[in-house]
C-alpha cells in the first residue's frame, strides 16, 4: 500500500506536491507558500498567463467610488461655479437664488459632458488610456452613457427654476457639449464648441442672476413670478433673488467676460489633442502668448475704466434721453429736488446773481442729512474698494503663474506627460481668471470667494487626474 501511495505522489506535477497551506496563506512550518509553476507564463506562475482570467477590480465599494470620481474628474469640477460668479458680476448683481441655480445647471451639465466623453471614447482609451475607467471594466459603457443623460436632465431642471431665458442659454449649453463629445470633438470645429461652452456657462450665470427675479406681491398671497426676455435690463423693484450691486444691466453685458474666459478654453482645447502623443511645439508656444494677451488685456480694461463708468468695457450707464445718473451724488432712489427758491426762466434777475437776498435759496430736500451714509458711487468716493486693483493684479499673476510654466514645458519638450501636465495647468488656471474677470466687475468678493476654491482644487488634483 505504502509502495502505492509513493507511486502516484510520484506521477503529480512538481507544482501539485507542494506543502499545503494555511487560511493566512503560510504553511504550517510559518513560511510562505511557494506559488505553483504551471508553466503558462514562464516567470513561475506570477505574471498573468493569457489563458488566465483577471481579478474584475472595482469591486468593492472603495474602488467602485474613486472609479465614478475618475470619470467625472471630480478635480476639474472647482473650474466651474467662478463661470456663475464672473456672470453675475458682470451684470452688477450679488450672487442670489438664481445664481446658486445656475451653479447646480453647471455642475450637472459639465460632470454630464465628462460621462459622456469617456463613453464616446472608450474604444479609443482601450488604446491610448487603458487605466481609464471604463476600458479596465471598473464601470460599464451603459452606466457612463445613463449617467450622462440623467445629469444632463438635472441641469436643464435646474435652469428652468431660474426662468426661461436661462433654460434657453442652458439648452444651447447642453446641445453643444453632446455636439462636442459625439461629433465635434475629432474635426478642426472641436476647440471652438468647447469655447462656446464654456462662454455659454458664464452667460448662463449671467442670465440666471440678472433674470430670475421674483416679484412680491402687495398682499400676503403667494409671490408671482415674471421671466424676463432675454436682454431685458432687469428692474430695480423689489426681488428676492440678488441685490442690486449698480446700475442694472442686460445679461448680453457679460459677453465680452464670456468672449474672454472662451478664448482661454480654445487654448487649453487645442493643446489637449496632442496629449496622447506628444510632439506640438508650435501649440503651446501659441496658447502661451494667447494666455499672456488675455492677461494684459483684462488689466488694461480695467484701467481704462473711469469713475463712473461700467465694470464691463462698451456698457452705457445711461441711455440717451434719460435723467438717470449713476455718478449723482445722491442715491437714484431719493434723487436731488430742484432749488425752489430760484426764480422760473425769464424773471428778473439783478446782476444774474442765483441766490438774490430777495429771494434766498431754499435748501436741497434731496440732500441727505449730516451723517447720513451715501452709497458708494458718490463721484468723490471710489466706485470700488481700494483693493481691488492689488487683488486684481493678484488674480491675474495667479492666472499667468498657473498657466503659463506648464504650457513652456511642454513647448520646451512636448512629450505626453508635459503636455497632460499643461492641459491640467490650463484647467486650473480657469479659477483666478474667473477671479479676475469678477473683480474687474467690481465684485472683489466674489473673486475672493473663486479663488478659495484653488487650494482644494489643488489638492484633489493630486489624487484624481482632471484630464
Amino acid at each position: 500500500m505504502r509502495r502505492l501511495l509513493l507511486s502516484a505522489l510520484g506521477a503529480l506535477p512538481a507544482g501539485l506536491r507542494a506543502a499545503p497551506a494555511g487560511l493566512n496563506g503560510r504553511v504550517r512550518g510559518g513560511r510562505p507558500a511557494a506559488a505553483p509553476d504551471d508553466g503558462l507564463s514562464g516567470t513561475g506562475g506570477t505574471a498573468p498567463a493569457p489563458d488566465r482570467h483577471r481579478p474584475s477590480p472595482g469591486r468593492g465599494r472603495g474602488d467602485t467610488v474613486r472609479a465614478w470620481t475618475e470619470l467625472f474628474r471630480v478635480s476639474a469640477l472647482f473650474s466651474v461655479p467662478g463661470d456663475a460668479l464672473a456672470g453675475a458680476a458682470a451684470v452688477g448683481r450679488s450672487p442670489g437664488r438664481g445664481t446658486a441655480l445656475a451653479i447646480g445647471a453647471s455642475l450637472c451639465l459639465y460632470e454630464a459632458g465628462m460621462a459622456l466623453n469617456d463613453w464616446a471614447d472608450r474604444e479609443e482609451d482601450a488604446v491610448d488610456r487603458p487605466h481609464r475607467p471604463i476600458p479596465s471594466g471598473r464601470i460599464s459603457p451603459s452606466a457612463a452613457l445613463g449617467a450622462a443623460g440623467a445629469l444632463t436632465a438635472a441641469g436643464l431642471a435646474l435652469a428652468a427654476r431660474a426662468g426661461r431665458p436661462a433654460l434657453a442659454v442652458a439648452t444651447g449649453l447642453a446641445a453643444t457639449v453632446w455636439a462636442y463629445d459625439l461629433h465635434l470633438k475629432h474635426t478642426k470645429a472641436g476647440p471652438a464648441a468647447m469655447a462656446a461652452a464654456r462662454s455659454l456657462d458664464l452667460l448662463l450665470g449671467a442670465t440666471a442672476t440678472a433674470t430670475a427675479t421674483a416679484y412680491a406681491g402687495t398682499g400676503p398671497g403667494p409671490r408671482a413670478t415674471r421671466p424676463m426676455r432675454l436682454g431685458a435690463v432687469p428692474p430695480t423693484g423689489p426681488d428676492n433673488v440678488a441685490r442690486a450691486a449698480g446700475p442694472a444691466r442686460s445679461p448680453l453685458a457679460a459677453l465680452p467676460a464670456a468672449l474672454v474666459l472662451g478664448a482661454h478654453t480654445y487654448g487649453v482645447t487645442a493643446v489637449s489633442r496632442h496629449e496622447a502623443q506628444g510632439g506640438s511645439t508650435a501649440v503651446p508656444l501659441a496658447v502661451l502668448a494667447t494666455t499672456t494677451a488675455l492677461a494684459a488685456a483684462v488689466l488694461a480694461t480695467h484701467q481704462r475704466q473711469r469713475p463712473g463708468e461700467p465694470a464691463t468695457p462698451g456698457l452705457a450707464t445711461t441711455a440717451p434721453g434719460s435723467s438717470y445718473r449713476p455718478d449723482h451724488p445722491h442715491h437714484p432712489a431719493a434723487p436731488a429736488m430742484p432749488d425752489l427758491g430760484a426764480p422760473p426762466p425769464g424773471t428778473y434777475r439783478p446782476h444774474h446773481h442765483p441766490h438774490h437776498p430777495a429771494a434766498p435759496a431754499m435748501p436741497d430736500l434731496g440732500a441727505p442729512l449730516p451723517g447720513t451714509y451715501r452709497p458708494s458711487h458718490h463721484p468723490h468716493r471710489p466706485t470700488a474698494p481700494a483693493l481691488t486693483p492689488l487683488l486684481l493684479t493678484a488674480f491675474t499673476g495667479a492666472y499667468l503663474r498657473t498657466a503659463g510654466p506648464p504650457l513652456l514645458h511642454a513647448a520646451l519638450n512636448p512629450s505626453p506627460p508635459l503636455t497632460q501636465r499643461a492641459v491640467g495647468g490650463g484647467i486650473r488656471a480657469m479659477i483666478p481668471l474667473q477671479a479676475a474677470l469678477a473683480a474687474r466687475a467690481g465684485a472683489p468678493g466674489s473673486g475672493l470667494a473663486v479663488m478659495a476654491l484653488v487650494p482644494l482644487a489643488r489638492s484633489l488634483a493630486r489624487k484624481v487626474s482632471p484630464t
